[in-house]
């Protein structure tokens, strides 16, 4: 009996030790890698702060993609581009097997905003875009987390593939949802991205679904003082339209969001404009309500047409679902980052903020908030969008928030370009690298997680899901910036 007794304390003894040296390992890969990018955290400044430079807008971004197909490439990856029809989109992959862990990479840049690298507002002569939402470093902090994943798959210390999803136009143009609708995430177990902000956090807000459209009016063209009885201003319809949907939000529900901008309103006074555009935003973060409030946007541009005695025609640019929350993942993510730690900026980098901040005309949190992680808490409904909630209703997503903008800041202004500019920016980046990094570690390493996260995915979206885009059956709208 005493033998026995004995047998099996050396058996216990032998799993404790066994499942220690599991978890030392683990640890060991994971201090490798954040030792590793913080090695080549250079080559990925130079990267990012390149396409900061050629910021392209969605669809055109022929140098931003090229530029990390070529760093994907140059370490093995399976290269895939031009997928859904579109360009500038590219899947690159290494491995075989399961699980597969998908990376969500963006490099879009916003119109408008072109801005140099410095805490007063100067515009760059002669361009238009800039970063305003960060993707240079959204693009390249991914593609650096998979390289890093790859090299351990290549050295046998994890098992599966890795697939970095090169996403354009997240901007309006919906790149991910095309990806989605045509089945590139189907085999995917575990979906990871993140975002440029002014505070390090896991992502817990929501996203308000979203249908883009532009409606074009046709009239007749005729001299605006000699002949005006002979014209019909598509003009004229464009602002009726615009009139009847800002008395319309009296009788939206509150939550839900309508904004637009005139993109043609004729070219000159004196003409009656045959041609005229308005380009609108609607959402709410339910889709099936954001349908009925955009079917209701369509009666205005039809009873503008009517009135003006124009014709009017829309087409849907981008829709996009709100966003699911994936607490199993979440928390796995909340872990990683803290043990990551936030961004310490230098004295310089503080004169830089503290002029920066003395742009904005709203309270400010502390320059020290980007230092530090906020606590695994939902702080709001969201009330931005991304194409990222199509993919987190087909596998479990996860995304965090890093600092690579001075708190304060808000997205798409000047401010966010200048930020993502600097080493305040790619700081940031290397931040969110190496969270995304360590939590596909975790992914890899422990099926458990996995497993959890796709039953708490089927738990959230019901038994009876059925995946139905909300840009139909249409091509992805390459010109939509034009």
């Amino acid at each position: 009996m005493r033998l026995l007794f004995m047998l099996f304390m050396l058996l216990e003894n032998c799993f404790s030790f066994g499942q220690q040296t599991k978890k030392q390992m683990h640890d060991q890969l994971k201090q490798n890698v954040i030792t590793h990018l913080n090695n080549q955290y250079s080559t990925y400044k130079d990267a990012a702060l390149q396409i900061w430079n050629f910021a392209e807008v969605g669809y055109k971004e022929i140098q931003s993609s090229a530029l990390l197909i070529q760093l994907l490439r140059s370490q093995g990856f399976r290269i895939d581009s031009g997928i859904a029809e579109m360009p500038t989109a590219f899947i690159a992959e290494y491995g075989k097997g399961k699980p597969v862990i998908g990376i969500l990479a963006e490099y879009d840049a916003l119109p408008g905003l072109a801005q140099k690298p410095m805490p007063l507002k100067t515009p760059i002569e002669g361009k238009n875009s800039g970063h305003g939402c960060g993707h240079n470093l959204f693009g390249v902090a991914s593609v650096a987390a998979a390289i890093e994943i790859k090299k351990l798959i290549e050295t046998g210390k994890l098992q599966g593939t890795i697939r970095l999803y090169g996403c354009p136009a997240e901007e309006g143009g919906s790149g991910k949802v095309y990806m989605v609708r045509e089945g590139f995430f189907d085999d995917v177990d575990a979906a990871i991205h993140w975002h440029p902000d002014d505070a390090n956090a896991v992502s817990m807000d929501g996203a308000l679904a979203n249908i883009s459209a532009k409606f074009t009016f046709s009239g007749i063209a005729a001299h605006a003082s000699a002949a005006p009885d002979k014209g019909r201003s598509a003009l004229d319809a464009v602002e009726s339209m615009n009139y009847m949907v800002n008395m319309m939000r009296e009788h939206i529900p509150s939550e839900a969001r309508l904004h637009y901008v005139i993109s043609n309103g004729g070219k000159a006074p004196n003409i009656v404009p045959d041609k005229a555009e308005v380009y609108y935003y609607v959402r709410h973060p339910d889709k099936g309500n954001l349908q009925s409030i955009f079917d209701r946007v369509v009666k205005a541009a039809e009873g503008a047409a009517l009135g003006t005695e124009t014709t009017v025609t829309y087409d849907i640019t981008g829709g996009t679902y709100d966003l699911l929350i994936n607490h199993t993942l979440a928390k796995a993510m909340q872990q990683n980052l803290e043990r990551v730690g936030g961004v310490m900026y230098s004295d310089e980098e503080i004169k830089f903020a503290e002029t920066l901040r003395s742009s904005f005309k709203f309270d400010i949190p502390p320059i020290s908030k980007a230092a530090k992680i906020d606590s695994l808490i939902k702080t709001n409904e969201g009330m931005g969008s991304t194409d990222v909630g199509d993919v987190s209703y087909t596998v479990p997503t996860v995304g965090l928030r890093a600092a690579t903008w001075v708190p304060g800041t808000p997205a798409h202004s000047w401010q966010a370009v200048a930020c993502g500019g600097t080493e305040i920016g790619t700081k940031g980046m290397l931040v969110a690298a190496k969270t995304m990094a360590l939590t596909a570690i975790d992914l890899f390493m422990n099926n458990t997680i996995i497993q959890e996260a796709k039953d708490e995915l089927m738990l959230m979206r019901g038994i009876k899901y059925e995946y139905k885009t909300l840009i139909g059956n249409r091509k992805p709208a390459l010109n939509y910036r034009d």
